[in-house]
Order: structure tokens, then C-alpha cells, then sequence
């Protein structure tokens, strides 16, 4: 069931779609409580993730880290889904 599930996504072409999605649900999993209390992921256009922060030190912080979660959410998404992450 899984392959045909996951042959159908391919034939409809919405493969890459499904995986942003996911990295938005899962966000707080990816980048554990303490960070998801003080963000929200808002959108991903052309593969940069829109993350809204509550503070200006936490953006700072975050801002310093995006490498470090930008390979978490990747790496969560079995590839390369996000080539960017904007802290607002």
C-alpha cells in the first residue's frame, strides 16, 4: 500500500510539496520545545522557510544557528527541501 501510495504522489508530481508541508507540522520536533515555544513557521516560497520569531534576541540566536536547523529540517525530510530559513 505504501509503494502504491507513494508512486501515485510521484505520478502527481506533488512529492516536493508534501515534504514542505511536512517540515512545517513537524516543526516543533525538528527543532525541539524550547525553540518551537518562541517561533511559528509561516511559509515556504521557492524552497526558503518563513519562520515568525517572538523575540529579537531569539531571531539573533536563531539567526546565528540557521545553519545547524537548516540541516535539521533537511535532514528530517529525507533531502533537501529548504535551501534557506528567514527568521522574522
Amino acid at each position: 500500500m505504501g509503494v502504491l501510495l507513494e508512486d501515485l504522489v510521484n505520478e502527481l508530481g506533488i512529492g516536493q510539496t508534501l515534504r514542505q508541508y511536512n517540515v512545517i507540522t513537524s516543526w516543533a520536533s525538528i527543532v525541539g520545545e524550547k525553540i518551537a515555544r518562541v517561533t511559528t513557521p509561516q511559509r515556504i516560497d521557492n524552497g526558503i522557510l518563513f519562520v515568525h520569531v517572538s523575540t529579537a534576541p531569539w531571531r539573533a540566536e536563531l539567526a546565528m544557528r540557521r545553519m545547524e536547523i537548516l540541516e535539521k529540517v533537511n535532514s528530517a525530510a529525507g533531502r533537501k527541501v529548504i535551501h534557506d530559513i528567514r527568521f522574522r
